[in-house]
């Protein structure tokens, strides 16, 4: 399990960073009509956040030229 993780770092960092934003986007802006999908739940706001976040940060990643042949 920590093989995994230390080797997939950047993409871990990514969601748990994801996930912080996400949570801190739903406190601090929200939606206070409980109408809005994403921002409607802490929950829904930190997936998203998580997604965004493990995406944004997957697009850094250094592709090794072994595999690429």
């Amino acid at each position: 399990m920590l093989e995994m993780i230390a080797a997939h770092k950047l993409l871990v960092a990514g969601v748990i960073t994801g996930a912080i934003g996400g949570y801190l986007y739903y406190y601090f802006i929200g939606c206070s009509s409980a109408t809005c999908a994403i921002t409607s739940r802490p929950v829904n706001s930190a997936l998203y956040g998580a997604l965004l976040g493990a995406l944004f940060f997957n697009a850094f990643k250094k592709e090794n030229k072994e595999t690429l042949e």
